[in-house]
């Protein structure tokens, strides 16, 4: 067997039994007002360094392109409160428009 396929294999089996005994833990822990207060915060730090990974990194190398101008776009338009569509749009377009012209 490929050893991709036991790396595959193996972490779904991790994920698996994670996920079976975290349904186990007592409501008391889980309701503990710090354990909310980091279970909030986590969605947004994955989100973040997904978001800076993929803005700023190419086959493990630092590069600065027209995905950081996108970004800059996605931030200014966030800052005027537009509506998520509009900020997805705005960044997808300032992207392509750089690449192709650049």
């Amino acid at each position: 067997m490929e050893i991709t396929w036991i790396a595959v294999i193996g972490t779904s089996a991790i994920a698996f039994i994670l996920k079976y005994f975290g349904h186990s833990v007592p409501k008391k822990y889980l309701s503990h007002p710090r354990i909310l207060k980091i279970n909030s915060l986590i969605p947004i730090a994955l989100l973040s360094a997904l978001v800076g990974v993929q803005t700023f990194t190419e086959k493990s190398a630092l590069v600065i392109d027209q995905r950081m101008a996108g970004l800059g776009i996605a931030v200014i338009a966030l800052i005027l409160k537009a509506p998520f569509p509009v900020v997805v749009i705005s960044a997808a377009a300032t992207s392509a428009a750089l690449f192709h012209f650049a």
